[in-house]
């Protein structure tokens, strides 16, 4: 009775409230910011927004859209209007335009929970995987995959630093398309040495930027080789597209496809170990981490960095622009990771992102699958819970430590009596130092397709 009683004391409250801000659309249609201010005075909250957000907004039937429940509330009166609220503290709010990727904690749970029902050993999870991978390559239109072109990749030359090697390239995926990056090798190496593949995320200078080319250099000294790749659209592919461009579905096909063709072309090379090939990129580029050690079994190592959730889709169309999340009935980020298993998986997490609950749930779930196979120490999860979404030393530490434990690399002369490693010989170049297509592009095939509309020919030609 108290509980109904609540609820009757709120309505009239609303209702008087509402009863002067109304006109006479029976709709009983109000501004959304009229609406913001009667829920602040309502429930003792503040709601921070931009007037943007908010500017020639209306909600109808506002009043009966009001709960005991503040929260409930707010997701009443605003998801009619693709808008939600992070909660930024006690009674703080900030109002955003709705996150279709992002799921509440517990409903990303729930529905892992809901997708580990279909299996309960190592031969149903080999099922369940074989059930998702087709659908995977389908989604991204590479089921087939194209034609690998047959132009041999431009490679710049040689620039020697005291432990290691830097030269850029340029390889042609698909007719006209071309993906961009940097190799690092080891300066002396003795037989074959393993192969690190680099995606990153969405910061800001992407594979130019300093923690970028501090991880690769840093992983070439180690005695491994790592390849840096652009993102669709940014750096050097930006030369055929439009950064816009990137937020575009086909940028996912466009990555992965490319990181299949370097995997491809780099494992022709004699000096490259195909039994020790990894792949670690941070954010955007865990996505593709995962995604790609989903797809390809080529990989044995993979180290999604700040990136992996059940209750996250990504927020670009680089990360779930094409279907691939409705393969095989259904799925999720953290079912994809678990297709790593039993290879070598560090996951890496902070508290300040959509990874913050990570060891909660999500990873208890990749040690029961790798559990399957009797494996459950190849899984690990460093957890920095003081820490914020960025590819830092304190990130970057695990990631070498985890490479090399696996990899059976020689860390000597690079790390102190403490542990920590000395990163110091890294040298930072100017961004057009890492173009292989010349400071001003002046180096560009020919042949080189430009625009969206020319990139969606090549699949429907397919």
């Amino acid at each position: 009775m108290r509980r109904i009683f609540v609820i009757i004391l709120v309505y009239l409250c609303c209702f008087i409230h509402f009863s002067g801000a109304q006109n006479s659309d029976d709709r009983y249609r109000m501004p959304l910011e009229d609406v913001i201010h009667i829920v602040e005075e309502r429930y003792g909250i503040h709601i921070k927004y931009d007037q943007k957000l908010v500017a020639g907004k209306s909600l109808n039937y506002a009043a009966w859209r009001f709960r005991a429940d503040v929260d409930e509330t707010l997701r009443n009166l605003l998801a009619p209007l693709d808008l939600k609220v992070n909660k930024e503290g006690e009674g703080k709010y900030k109002l955003k335009e709705y996150e279709y990727y992002r799921w509440e904690p517990q409903d990303g749970w729930d529905y892992l929970d809901k997708l580990a029902l279909q299996y309960q050993d190592e031969d149903s999870w080999e099922q369940r995987k074989q059930q998702i991978r087709p659908g995977l390559y389908k989604a991204l239109k590479l089921s087939p995959l194209p034609p690998r072109p047959q132009s041999a990749p431009l490679v710049t030359k040689k620039r020697k630093f005291k432990n290691y090697t830097v030269e850029n390239f340029a390889l042609e995926i698909m007719p006209g398309l071309y993906v961009n990056g940097s190799i690092y090798r080891p300066l002396k190496s003795k037989g074959k040495v393993p192969l690190m593949l680099s995606p990153d995320g969405h910061w800001a200078g992407h594979r130019f930027r300093e923690d970028a080319q501090i991880r690769c250099a840093m992983t070439a000294q180690m005695g491994a080789v790592a390849v840096s790749y652009d993102l669709f659209g940014w750096g050097e592919s930006g030369l055929q597209f439009q950064y816009s461009d990137h937020r575009k579905s086909l940028s996912l096909t466009v990555q992965t496809l490319g990181a299949i063709r370097i995997l491809d072309w780099m494992l022709q090379d004699s000096q490259i170990d195909a039994a020790r090939v990894g792949i670690c990129g941070g954010s955007g580029g865990g996505s593709q981490t995962v995604l790609m050690t989903a797809l390809d079994d080529r990989i044995t190592l993979s180290i999604p960095v700040v990136s992996l959730s059940s209750y996250f889709y990504g927020g670009c169309p680089c990360e779930s622009g094409m279907p691939i999340h409705a393969s095989a009935g259904g799925t999720n980020n953290v079912e994809l990771a678990a297709m790593a298993a039993p290879r070598p998986q560090l996951v890496i997490s902070d508290g300040k992102d959509w990874t913050a609950h990570m060891p909660q749930h999500d990873f208890p779930y990749l040690q029961k699958i790798y559990g399957y196979y009797g494996k459950t120490e190849l899984v690990e999860n460093v957890h920095l819970p003081e820490d914020g979404h960025d590819f830092g030393y304190s990130k970057r530490k695990p990631v070498y430590d985890f490479i090399s434990k696996h990899f059976n690399l020689d860390t000597k002369g690079l790390k102190n009596a403490t542990g920590d490693y000395d990163e110091s010989g890294c040298v930072i170049e100017e961004e057009n130092a890492l173009y292989a297509f010349g400071p001003h592009g002046e180096n560009l095939p020919s042949n080189a397709i430009h625009g969206y509309e020319n990139l969606e020919k090549l699949f429907k030609d397919e």
